[in-house]
């Protein structure tokens, strides 16, 4: 889950403040209770866990009333390990409005080890005002922010004009075969959504002091694709070292890569990102670099992107993350390979970029891909689910400002925007800035008071989205 770390202006005008979705003490106690089995549920890859806490939040919903026929618990198979989809449909009440709203989530987290940890990752813990555990950030809290606000909204008599659909997938983190599924062969059992609202983008960011710092709407992110840089040579004896180097002509090649500058972009979500931020950024040399480039000075963006605050919001990224090389401490290297991860601007086909990536390695290495990922789209900026993700931060957090974001990471919104649904990610927890952005680190955690605010904010999202 990405939080924006920079306060910026409003999406929208602030709305009529409403009042916030009541959560009674028994509302308070059943949330927290689904956050702990869920969060000592080590829904980790190899374990085996996530068809469990699949089958738990399934029976969650029927108890709660939801129809058994539309609540359905799907295995699948990831390479080789085993998992599920949860999916729950709630229909509408009398003839759909709409198309259906998609809810979406991943119930699987990254491995966690208890020497690494403070306490232990797969067991809930409260201390000092915080939630501990793997997954209370990303993005356990939002499964239980979905789930907890449709169970309270059905309790309360609320009827939706349009379906709504749960589509929780179990791979997020390693293949994201769930989500290729959701957006092809399982479409049509969602009725094809006309759009989904995810929870594992977006957020909500205070500072040291609890002062309003941003709310994000996540409506692009770039592709995540693959390459390796191959090199390989006749060898030899080493004491006979000679031009030419496998090991050597590779490392060229990084460094070529290390100093290449991808042509800087923007679109819809950057450019309001960026005009945002040109406003707030306490940094004169920065606030002047985002002007100009703006303004189309891209040399202008070298400076924007140098900043860590920005880094990868320019352009396309590629950096070498892997190296392999030689047989022998005594012979002269026949094979040097790298591994080189890119996330690519939205609209650019990996295609494209491999091609631009050969011409940066050169002739002698051999530049391939290691998956076959098409390019992730932008999702356009609606203006109800602006208003609607405006009017639920606002309504809890008065006179926080809200604006787009493009993540640089990936997430299960990809094959929906590709398969033509839009997708936007409008996760309703908060955290304090720095010092809580702990997803996929050590003591990932919390604050106790954002459980409850993230449900209410799903409260809010559903009824603007789902009950007119």
């Amino acid at each position: 889950m990405k939080y924006l770390l920079l306060a910026a202006t409003m999406l929208a005008a602030t709305p009529a403040l409403a009042v916030p979705p009541a959560m009674s003490p028994a509302d308070s106690a059943a949330t927290k209770d689904m956050f702990r089995t869920i969060i000592d549920t080590p829904t980790v890859l190899g374990r085996g866990k996530v068809p469990e806490m699949a089958t738990y939040l399934a029976g969650e919903f029927k108890k709660a009333g939801f129809a058994d026929a539309d609540v359905m618990v799907m295995p699948y198979d990831t390479k080789g390990d085993k998992t599920a989809v949860l999916m729950v449909v709630w229909r509408a009440a009398g003839k759909p409005a709409k198309r259906p709203v998609m809810l979406m989530g991943h119930m699987d987290v990254v491995e966690a080890k208890r020497e690494d940890s403070t306490t232990d990752p797969f067991v809930l813990t409260e201390k000092d005002g915080y939630y501990y555990g793997r997954g209370t950030i990303d993005m356990k809290a939002g499964i239980v922010g979905i789930s907890r606000a449709l169970i309270q909204l059905k309790a309360s008599g609320f009827k939706p004009k349009r379906d709504v659909v749960v589509f929780f997938t179990g791979d997020e983190e390693t293949n994201g075969i769930g989500a290729e599924k959701g957006a092809t062969e399982w479409r049509a059992m969602m009725g094809n959504p006309e759009l989904g609202l995810n929870a594992d983008g977006g957020g909500i960011g205070f500072l040291p002091g609890d002062k309003p710092l941003g709310a994000s709407l996540q409506t692009a992110e770039k592709t995540f694709s693959g390459y390796t840089f191959t090199v390989t040579n006749r060898g030899g004896h080493s004491s006979k070292p000679r031009k030419d180097n496998a090991i050597y002509e590779l490392a060229h090649a990084l460094e070529r890569l290390e100093a290449y500058r991808f042509q800087p972009m923007l679109n819809e979500t950057s450019r309001a990102y960026f005009a945002a931020a040109a406003k707030i950024d306490p940094r004169p040399n920065l606030t002047a670099a985002i002007t100009k480039w703006l303004g189309g000075d891209d040399m202008a963006a070298d400076i924007v992107e140098a900043d860590e605050t920005y880094a990868g919001l320019t352009r396309t990224r590629c950096v070498a993350t892997r190296l392999f090389g030689g047989h022998a401490d005594n012979a002269l290297p026949q094979l040097a390979t790298a591994m080189v991860n890119c996330r690519i601007f939205p609209g650019i086909d990996p295609n494209a970029t491999l091609a631009e990536l050969q011409k940066i390695a050169g002739d002698g290495v051999k530049v391939t891909r290691n998956d076959d990922y098409v390019a992730s789209l932008t999702s356009p900026l609606r203006p109800d689910v602006v208003a609607a993700y405006t009017k639920a931060v606002q309504t809890l957090h008065p006179g926080m400002p809200v604006a787009p974001e493009m993540s640089t990471g990936a997430s299960d919104a990809r094959p929906f925007r590709v398969a033509g649904i839009p997708v936007y990610g409008v996760g309703g927890e908060w955290v304090r800035v720095p010092v809580d952005l702990r997803a996929h680190g050590k003591d990932e955690r919390l604050p106790v008071a954002a459980l409850d605010d993230g449900v209410k904010h799903w409260m809010i999202l559903v009824q603007e989205m789902a009950g007119k």
